[in-house]
């Protein structure tokens, strides 16, 4: 954690976390805190600015989450958004009402001479979501932007560093979004552009040496993808002798990956890894077994048997390591608490306690783009730091119904042809993940004069951040022919190639 950043108070919005991945863009360190945290929350990270951010909620509503009242006193410089502007307001001498025009989608943004809009020019586009509005600023304020809909847009108390936006500058469509942050955070704030990855690398280095001491030693779960491929690299670099990771091959993986990952991991880096061969283990665990969450719960107890069984034959172990990202700890300290589901194939939950392990946690402050970041710094190559996510129970949740052997090896082989072609046409990188599923249906098909009866396999490609949310890939419909025609005729089995259209929400990126 760098001291001297920005605490973003989280009331809710859609948007928040877009806020924080603006500021860390422009090399400036942030955390989310809930927006109803405790002053001594907020003094803990020792910040240089704090933002209020948007929220769903009015601020004269019942049970509508509200900062510590420190917050409005303070002399640190103050943004806020939205919601974070009608706070602002309200509390500090100002009016706040609803039953206006509400303002949704984008509008032109009228601006004045202000230092939050300094270099900015006036009439550009904005972007709205909100139902309430400020109709009279506090004392010692003035209005520095409007639209056709809105006579305050925008107000700033300049003297105090005290500045408020009713649009969201953090989306994309406010075309002047990342000039805004900049004069906050550089002009106002006065901040340091010190957030980078080659800074954080040697931070977590130090992180990790402190949390294992003398003579701490540490294991990871390996499993090829991004994430814990990233902390292998990290805790190489910074206790090559004392980090043992363990690969468990659950028979679940895709094509090859075993293979690349011994190559990665022990050849070019020469690490001590550890592989277990459990693919008849799990393969036999699964039989018969169509339920998703059944599967989930199988492939969990299995693998935390033998990664046990495989760490137990090393001797002074002290901690367990994983891949743990900012998303997963925003979710669980968010206002409105944790999620009321978490999957349970997520980490290892239960180990470290059950080994009697300390947790270590070194890419925990990360979002995933900055992940690849840092694995690009640490050498990792390029194919391994933007490969596509792929889930914990692997193939398990991509094969519709109970899992055979032959089934494995089949969608082994469809998955293989379709990441082929995208790569070989350069458009692996313009998807977040992408992936086949295979259906337990089949249907009837035509191979040369011989009428067939055969699998159906399902083709998803997904645009995404971080998983929040996801939409289809736009696909040529050409590329759509191509790879079809590909994997028919490549793949004994299948017969019929279905592309999946649908979003997140309403769906979700797995099937399963």
């Amino acid at each position: 954690m760098i001291k001297g950043g920005v605490a973003i108070l989280d009331f809710g919005s859609q948007y928040t976390q877009l806020i924080a991945r603006r500021i860390r863009e422009l090399g400036v360190y942030c955390e989310l805190l809930p927006g109803n945290c405790s002053w001594s929350a907020v003094e803990k990270l020792a910040p240089g600015a704090i933002i209020l951010a948007g929220s769903p909620y009015s601020v004269y509503g019942n049970g509508s989450p509200m900062p510590p009242e420190e917050v409005f006193s303070t002399e640190l410089p103050l943004l806020g958004i939205c919601y974070g502007m009608q706070l602002l307001a309200y509390r500090t001498g100002g009016k706040v009402e609803g039953g206006h025009h509400r303002e949704y989608g984008p509008a032109l943004l009228k601006t004045e001479e202000s230092c939050l809009f300094k270099g900015i020019k006036s009439d550009q586009q904005a972007w709205m979501s909100h139902g309430d509005r400020v109709t009279e600023v506090p004392a010692g304020y003035t209005i520095v932007a409007s639209t056709d809909l809105l006579p305050i847009a925008a107000m700033e108390n300049s003297e105090i560093k005290r500045f408020g936006v009713q649009f969201h500058p953090e989306v994309n469509h406010t075309v002047f979004g990342s000039d805004l942050f900049e004069n906050f955070l550089f002009g106002i704030a006065n901040l340091k552009a010190n957030w980078n990855m080659k800074y954080f690398s040697a931070q977590a280095k130090q992180y990790i040496s402190e949390e294992l001491g003398e003579t701490g030693k540490v294991i990871l779960g390996l499993s090829g993808g991004v994430d814990s491929s990233v902390v292998a690299a990290l805790l190489h670099s910074a206790v090559p002798d004392r980090f043992v990771p363990i690969f468990v091959d659950n028979g679940l993986l895709r094509a090859g990956e075993r293979e690349e990952v011994e190559k990665t991991f022990r050849e070019h880096f020469g690490m001590d890894l550890v592989t277990v061969d459990g693919e008849d283990r799990f393969l036999n665990e699964l039989a018969g077994v169509s339920d998703p969450e059944k599967k989930r719960k199988i492939i969990g107890r299995v693998f935390i048997e033998l990664f046990e069984e495989a760490a137990n034959s090393i001797p002074g172990v002290t901690h367990l390591a994983q891949g743990t990202l900012y998303p997963d700890v925003i979710e669980s300290v968010s206002f409105k608490g944790p999620s009321a589901t978490i999957k349970s194939h997520h980490n290892v939950g239960g180990l470290p306690e059950r080994m009697n392990l300390s947790l270590l946690e070194p890419l925990r402050e990360l979002f995933k783009d900055e992940v690849r970041e840092l694995g690009r710094e640490l050498g990792l190559s390029k194919w391994m730091v933007s490969r596509h996510p792929f889930p914990g129970p692997g193939l398990a949740v991509r094969i519709l119904g109970s899992i055979t052997r032959e089934d494995r090896d089949l969608l082994q082989k469809v998955d293989r042809v379709f990441i082929d072609y995208l790569r070989e046409e350069n458009l692996y990188d313009e998807i977040w993940q992408a992936f086949s599923v295979l259906l337990p249906v089949r249907t009837v098909g035509v191979m040369g004069d011989e009428r067939t009866y055969d699998r159906v396999v399902a083709l998803r490609a997904v645009t995404s951040t971080d998983a929040m949310t996801a939409d289809w890939y736009r696909m040529d419909p050409r590329h759509m022919a191509a790879v079809s025609s590909r994997i028919v005729n490549r793949v004994n089995g299948v017969s019929r190639i279905v592309y999946d259209i649908s979003s997140k929400p309403p769906g979700t990126i797995e099937w399963e």
